[in-house]
């Protein structure tokens, strides 16, 4: 799983969860290896086909549960990409990493290429714990990570979409399931907070990986203008997003910019062909979103959850 061997690309015809079908075992094998296959020249099917790929190789997709960013429910439990302005970049992350069970398997299907960039980068996340400067690795081995969120009523997303309930005892209960701590802030305010592990040992290899959303959710990811406009209106305590260590002390923004950084270096891109069919394992690799131009419509879906 290094930058040179993101994603491993096979090149096929026919129907691409016929294959999967077939080779199920030698491509989970491979998955393991590279940490991501692109499939290129098959048929997908369109988001049917895309569905009955994804339950060919990993079982059925699991529902989108506690969402972070906006998308829409294609068909069953496929997804548009996140619903971010084209202008926006994504940092590297893993999927679900704040949460207490994540999905191991990530589905990509490209209905419409971008005019230009757009590119889902992956940089290896074994990779990327080694780059880390050890002793920033170690503090926060020590430490833990902290998410903190706040569902207002103007900015961001509703906790009842989040949550998928309006019933308060409800979104508590599930809170508790998924070892969340619950603040209501007022008549439609939730704030939440979660600790956890920011490396995890890969289920299959045993290897540590970074794995979390440290980056992707600190305030210093933002636009610097936007940045500055929701500190000014909400205050550090009320931003709709933010990281903290474990212990709710702030992490600096040079910390940050050096985990930004090993990213970067551990990172590489491919662009997108109409029907590529990208698969990552979701602890192997991290993902993220270049700007792009043009329609980039990408569905989505994710497999195989943790153990709790």
């Amino acid at each position: 799983m290094t930058a040179q061997a993101l994603p491993l690309i096979i090149t096929g015809e026919g129907q691409a969860a016929d294959r999967l079908e077939r080779e199920r075992q030698a491509l989970r094998a491979q998955l393991t290896e590279h940490g991501a296959l692109l499939f290129r020249g098959f048929d997908i099917g369109g988001v049917e086909g895309f569905d009955a790929a994804v339950r060919a190789l990993s079982g059925p997709p699991l529902t989108y549960t506690e969402q972070s960013s906006p998308r829409t429910r294609i068909t069953g439990n496929v997804y548009t990409s996140t619903e971010y302005p084209p202008h926006a970049e994504i940092p590297l992350h893993n999927e679900m990493s704040y949460q207490a069970v994540w999905p191991l398997t990530l589905f990509f299907y490209c209905i419409e290429p971008p005019h230009t960039e757009g590119a889902t980068p992956l940089a290896a996340t074994r990779d990327v714990y080694r780059a880390i400067d050890p002793s920033v690795r170690e503090e926060f081995e020590r430490r833990r990570w902290m998410l903190v969120r706040n569902y207002g009523a103007d900015i961001g997303l509703r906790w009842w979409t989040v949550f998928g309930t309006e019933d308060r005892a409800e979104v508590e209960r599930l809170c508790r399931a998924g070892d969340i701590d619950v603040e209501w802030t007022g008549a439609e305010e939730l704030r939440t907070r979660a600790i956890r592990d920011a490396v995890h040992r890969h289920p299959v290899t045993g290897e540590a990986v970074w794995f979390n959303h440290i980056v992707l959710f600190h305030m210093s990811s933002l636009d610097n203008a936007v940045r500055e406009g929701l500190l000014e209106v909400y205050g550090m305590d009320d931003l709709p997003n933010n990281t903290y260590y474990g212990d709710g002390a702030a992490i600096p923004d040079d910390v940050v910019e050096h985990l930004r950084q090993c990213y970067r270096t551990a990172s590489t891109r491919f662009d997108y062909q109409r029907d590529d069919l990208l698969v990552i394992d979701n602890m192997a690799v991290s993902h993220g979103r270049e700007p792009f131009t043009g329609p980039r419509k990408i569905a989505v879906a994710m497999a195989e959850p943790s153990a709790s």
